[in-house]
């Protein structure tokens, strides 16, 4: 993911803070515990003003147009400038808690000790920086990007069920911190199409005990037909970018055909079994024949 940011940059200057995707917290718990003056003393000066006013932006305030703090969190996916409330008291008035404002108090109390011994704490962490992910050229046409609260990880897998084979040697995860696109739920568990690190992309299943929040997609309907190999294939997780394959399918080997999917190619969604275990993915389309046809 990481490789692209660079040739991303000239679009970035082009269309502006608000064409990035980041979705993340610095500090994720501060609208709920109360924070420490030792803690707020490990980062930089400038990192806690971003701090401050991200407890203020968690209820939609309305920046200054063209500001920093604007551009900063306009380009986090959870952000949403409040629209029920039209000023910033109303927002004061009607949502902010007594935690949030002994934080924020707190935050301002410490930055004011800063400035009192002439450091900005260079030594301190520093604001994270937005990170960029490119919406996935090749998603197809019954996905789309959903929202998640930030920070969270969640256990990926090639179908909807433990069971099933998961990539990245068994270790696959998606990150509520960068796009998510979904399409539906079969058996408890969200179907995504998500980067991975390395600059691929993943089609699996999340658990939905592993998603906080919820998401409002209709259940999978597949087709569940028996079918056979036509030609050897590899069956890949990843339609969109590289094309990575799991395993190799040999001419005349059954598999169960699930559905189409078409992006710049045509494939066919199929489930099999490699090393033992049940696994999804995607071949191209005229690699597979249902059985039910071969007899007609």
């Amino acid at each position: 993911m990481k490789k692209y940011i660079a040739a991303m940059l000239c679009a970035l200057m082009l269309f502006g803070a608000q064409a990035m995707a980041s979705n993340f917290y610095i500090i994720p718990d501060s609208d709920t515990r109360r924070l420490t003056e030792e803690e707020l003393w490990e980062w930089q000066y400038d990192a806690l003003g971003y701090a401050m006013n991200e407890i203020f932006a968690r209820h939609g305030y309305h920046f200054e147009p063209g500001g920093k703090y604007e551009g900063y969190f306009k380009s986090q996916n959870w952000y949403h400038e409040n629209e029920k409330y039209a000023t910033n008291k109303e927002i004061y008035d009607h949502l902010m808690t007594d935690v949030e404002w002994a934080n924020e108090r707190l935050i301002k109390d410490v930055r004011a000790q800063m400035r009192a011994a002439g450091t900005y704490n260079e030594s301190g962490k520093p604001l994270p920086e937005v990170d960029y992910e490119p919406e996935i050229a090749g998603i197809f046409s019954n996905f789309e990007e959903i929202s998640l609260k930030p920070n969270i990880r969640m256990s990926v897998y090639s179908g909807p069920g433990k069971q099933y084979y998961r990539g990245a040697d068994g270790k696959a995860m998606a990150s509520s911190n960068g796009r998510i696109y979904a399409c539906g739920w079969e058996n408890g568990y969200l179907m995504i199409m998500y980067w991975t690190n390395n600059g691929s992309v993943r089609v699996g299943f999340v658990p939905a005990g592993e998603i906080s929040g919820e998401v409002d997609l209709p259940g999978l309907d597949f087709a569940y037909e028996d079918a056979k190999i036509t030609k050897k294939c590899g069956l890949t997780d990843d339609p969109a970018m590289t094309r990575q394959i799991i395993c190799s399918l040999q001419k005349g080997e059954k598999v169960t055909y699930l559905g189409s999917y078409v992006n710049s190619s045509s494939w066919a969604y199929v489930e099999t079994e490699t090393d033992g275990k049940p696994v999804r993915g995607f071949i191209p389309s005229d690699r597979v024949k249902l059985l039910q046809m071969e007899e007609n």
